[in-house]
């Protein structure tokens, strides 16, 4: 028979964790309504910029002396996976979805012999990844002590990528993050980010004249066209893993109510077959008298 004393002990224990997960719930839910609207406020910006940039390249007749960062180099040896996630756990499978999709890039990568450069962003996938690709990391990103997400951390992170390929580290680059899509729904995303690459984006003829050239305005457009996809994929970043830790809190909480439940139950059968036993002592002993 379980002690009444545990039983209850356990009972109070579950009832603290139900409070905190309801807490971090609530909590969740309020970063996530703010990050959302940073993500779908930043989305036309950055489908803006996409569009500017890919008519341009699309008016142009690409050549060795085109941006490198557009045309890519001739051959590709070195790959950098910039691999996105959090900082702080208790979000579900967000952080693992999105280092899991990166570890199937880096074996199908080193199996056909290009050389694998990891940068993180965020604690939790650099320790994921440290477990079996230490070897491989680039740089990391610390996102600690940055409370609010502005245009100026992606910059700073596309100052990096940007060094680094101009001084040859790596000659393209692939960047992992999390799309938000809903509260339940976050989909892990791998988007070319060296040579440029801007999806759902068809490139047009431009009838338009250009002063300087063309080639001199990607120049300076590119760079900030990668930093602004660099910060879309941030914001997505941060709703998602809002959306991934109310879920997770969510049913953390279902299940501290149901398991309160069923220890409830159990104290109460446990307690009435102690007070059965005390009364069969009870009469046993009278009759005995």
């Amino acid at each position: 028979m379980p002690n009444l004393k545990d039983l209850k002990n356990r009972i109070e224990s579950v009832k603290s964790t139900r409070k905190i997960t309801k807490a971090m719930q609530m909590v969740a839910a309020a970063k996530l309504r703010r990050a959302q609207e940073a993500a779908e406020e930043g989305r036309p910006y950055a489908e803006r910029m996409n569009a500017v940039v890919t008519n341009l390249a699309g008016g142009m007749d690409l050549n060795e002396d085109s941006p490198k960062l557009l045309i890519g180099r001739e051959r590709v040896n070195t790959v950098l996976l910039i691999v996105a996630t959090s900082e702080r756990g208790l979000c579900g499978g967000f952080n693992s979805s999105i280092v899991k999709l990166a570890k199937m890039k880096i074996a199908e990568l080193v199996s056909a012999g290009n050389t694998v450069k990891i940068y993180t962003i965020g604690k939790k996938g650099r320790e994921q990844l440290s477990r079996e690709f230490g070897s491989y990391f680039f740089k990391h990103f610390d996102l600690s002590s940055i409370k609010n997400l502005s245009y100026e951390v992606a910059l700073s992170i596309s100052k990096d990528i940007l060094l680094g390929f101009n001084r040859e580290e790596f000659d393209s680059a692939l960047l992992f993050f999390s799309r938000f899509q809903s509260v339940l729904v976050q989909n892990p995303t791998e988007h070319r980010l060296i040579p440029a690459s801007f999806d759902g984006i068809e490139a047009k003829k431009s009838s338009y004249e250009y002063e300087p050239e063309k080639d001199e305005i990607l120049e300076e457009l590119l760079p900030q066209a990668i930093t602004t996809q660099v910060f879309t994929a941030l914001l997505e970043n941060a709703a998602s893993e809002q959306g991934a830790r109310m879920s997770a809190m969510d049913n953390a909480t279902r299940n501290a109510g149901e398991m309160i439940e069923k220890l409830t139950i159990k104290y109460n059968r446990s307690r009435q077959a102690a007070i059965t036993n005390e009364l069969i002592e009870i009469i046993s002993g009278a009759e005995a008298l």
